[in-house]
C-alpha cells in the first residue's frame, strides 16, 4: 500500500488557532492569499482522523472511523472551478471522485492510519444557487459542513445546514460523532451581513470566528504592507503590493486589508463618496430646535432619509426608513409610527420626487397627499432632473466645513444609504469588452434611499449654485459699451 505523508504546519498564528479550534462551528475570515481555504481542507482531514472508530468486534464497521462531509458553494461553476479543484489537489489520492450522475459530485475516501484503523469518509459537493435551494439541505445527515466562501451563502442556507451536522454516524453505524459542526472560510463581508452580526455582535455560544491580519493596512491616506500577514511564504513575491495596483480603496479594504466593507460591481453614481471620509460615527443626536429634513422617494420601494444641518453648516444623514413591495398607503402609517417612536417632539419638513404628486391607478390620492394625511410634512422639489439632485449631494460632499471635515456626513445607522453611496446605487456594467456601463443607473434596493437623500438636499437649496453656473454660461452676453474686436 502506498504511503502518503501530510505536513500540516499552519502558516500563521490565526491559521494555527483555527486549525486547533474544536468549537461546534468555527469560521475564519482573511484576505486573498491568506491560506484559509487550504487550512480548512487540512482541518477536515484532521477531523476525519480524530473520529473514534467502531469498537464492537462483530460490527461490519469494526475498526473504521466513519464520517460524512457536505462541501457547499454558492454556484456549481464556482464549486467545480475552485472548491472541488482545491479539495482534489490536496486529497485526490485518498479515494475516488465521481460526478455526472443524478447524484451530486462525491469524493469517497478510504485510507489506513498507522494504528491500523481505517478512515472512511464521504465528501458531497452541493451548490446553493438561490435562497430557495435551502431545500437541498433537507434530509442531509452529515458529520461536518464546509461553507466555502461563507459570505456568499444566505442566512437561510446557514441555518438549515446547522441542523444537519452531527447526524452521522449514528449508533446504527456503530458509533456517534466525536466532533461535528460547521467550518467556513471567507473574505470580509459587509457590515449588514449575517457573518458580521454573528461574529461581532451576537457571538453565539459554540461559535468561533477567527480573523486573520490583513495583507495591507491603512496608514493615514496610504496603504502599507502588513508584516504580520499570514501564508506569505506560499505567495508570489510582492503579492500584496502588486495586488493593490489599479484597485479602488474599497476593493483593497475588503479583499486585501480584511476589513468589513462593500465592493460595487458597477460604476457608482456618486464616485466622490469615500466611506472612510464621509461615514463618521459622530456623537450626534438631532436637535429639537432645528427641523429634521426628510427626503422621500416613492414607488413600490419607498424610502425616507433623515437629515439635519448643524451649526457648522454640515449636513448629517443620521437615519433612514425603507420598505419593499409597499405603496404610499402602507408606507405612510409605518413611517409615522417610526417617527413618533424615535423622534418625539421634533419639528420636520420634507421634500420628495415631484412625480409623487401624480395620481396612480390604484389610489385617487397622490403619495404626497397620503404622506401629509399621516401628519408628515412633504413638498415636491422644483425638479426631478437627475443632474440637479446629484449636484445637490455632490457639492456638500466635496466641500469642507471650518473643522476640515466634509460638509456632508452619513452615519453608520443609515446602512442602505451608506451602501448605496459605496456603489450599490450604480451604473450596471454592460457585458462587452472594455469598461462600458448603462446610461441610466439601476433601480434597486439602494437607489431609492439614495435618491430620497438627493431630494432632501435639493429641496433645501443645495446644488443651486451649479445650476446657476450652467444657466449663466448659456446666457447670451450683452455688451454695455461699444467696442471693436480689432
Amino acid at each position: 500500500m502506498r504511503q502518503i505523508e501530510y505536513h500540516l504546519k499552519p502558516q500563521g498564528r490565526v491559521l494555527q488557532e483555527y486549525a486547533d479550534c474544536r468549537e461546534r462551528n468555527s469560521f475564519i475570515m482573511g484576505p486573498l492569499g491568506s491560506g484559509k481555504t487550504v487550512q480548512t481542507i487540512l482541518k477536515l482531514f484532521e477531523l476525519m482522523c480524530e473520529q473514534a472508530p467502531v469498537t464492537r468486534p462483530r460490527h461490519p464497521n469494526y475498526n473504521v472511523r466513519l464520517s460524512r462531509i457536505v462541501a457547499a458553494r454558492n454556484t456549481y461553476s464556482e464549486l467545480f472551478s475552485t472548491t472541488i479543484k482545491d479539495w482534489l489537489e490536496i486529497h485526490g489520492d485518498l479515494g475516488q471522485f465521481k460526478q455526472g450522475s443524478k447524484e451530486p459530485p462525491t469524493h469517497r475516501i478510504e485510507f489506513a492510519l498507522d494504528d491500523g484503523t481505517i478512515v472512511r469518509s464521504e465528501v458531497i459537493f452541493i451548490a446553493f444557487d438561490r435562497p430557495d435551494h435551502v431545500k437541498k439541505a433537507r434530509g442531509l445527515q452529515v458529520t461536518w459542513v464546509w461553507l466555502n466562501e461563507a459570505k456568499e451563502h444566505s442566512k437561510a442556507v446557514l441555518d438549515m445546514l446547522d441542523l444537519r451536522h452531527g447526524r452521522y454516524p449514528s449508533l446504527k453505524e456503530g458509533v456517534r460523532p466525536t466532533h461535528h459542526g460547521m467550518l467556513g472560510d471567507s473574505n470580509a463581508p459587509d457590515e449588514d451581513h449575517w457573518y458580521y452580526k454573528l461574529a461581532e455582535e451576537d457571538k453565539p455560544e459554540g461559535w468561533a470566528f477567527h480573523r486573520q491580519p490583513g495583507g495591507v493596512f491603512k496608514d493615514g491616506e496610504d496603504w502599507k504592507i502588513n508584516a504580520d500577514a499570514e501564508n506569505v511564504s506560499n505567495l508570489p513575491t510582492a503579492y500584496y503590493y502588486r495586488g493593490m495596483q489599479g484597485k479602488t480603496d474599497d476593493w483593497i479594504k475588503v479583499n486585501l486589508a480584511n476589513e468589513y466593507g462593500f465592493v460595487s460591481s458597477g460604476k457608482p453614481v456618486h464616485p466622490m463618496y469615500t466611506d472612510s471620509v464621509h461615514c463618521q460615527p459622530l456623537d450626534f443626536s438631532p436637535s429639537k430646535d432645528i427641523p429634521i429634513v426628510l427626503g422621500f422617494d416613492f414607488g413600490r420601494t419607498p424610502a425616507c432619509a433623515f437629515l439635519q444641518r448643524t451649526s457648522l453648516g454640515r449636513w448629517v444623514c443620521f437615519d433612514e426608513f425603507c420598505l419593499t413591495d409597499s405603496g404610499a398607503v402602507d408606507f405612510a402609517p409605518q413611517l409615522k409610527r417610526y417617527i413618533d417612536s424615535n423622534y418625539p417632539d421634533h419639528k420636520f419638513r420634507g421634500w420628495g420626487d415631484p412625480s409623487g404628486d401624480s395620481k396612480n391607478q390604484a389610489n385617487a390620492d397622490t403619495p404626497f397627499k397620503i404622506i401629509r394625511a399621516a401628519g408628515i410634512p412633504c413638498s415636491p422639489t422644483s425638479s426631478n432632473d437627475p443632474s440637479m439632485r446629484r449636484a445637490a449631494l455632490e457639492i456638500p460632499m466635496k466641500e469642507n466645513c471650518m473643522d476640515g471635515k466634509p460638509r456632508f456626513i452619513v452615519m453608520p445607522r443609515a446602512r442602505m444609504i451608506r451602501k448605496g453611496l459605496q456603489g450599490g446605487f450604480c451604473y450596471r456594467r454592460i457585458q462587452v469588452s472594455g469598461e462600458r456601463y448603462t446610461d441610466e443607473p439601476d433601480k434597486n434596493e439602494y437607489s431609492h434611499p439614495v435618491e430620497a437623500l438627493e431630494y432632501a438636499l435639493q429641496g433645501e437649496g443645495e446644488g443651486r449654485q451649479a445650476l446657476t453656473r450652467v444657466n449663466n454660461f448659456n446666457r447670451p452676453i450683452q455688451a454695455k459699451v461699444a467696442f471693436s474686436v480689432f
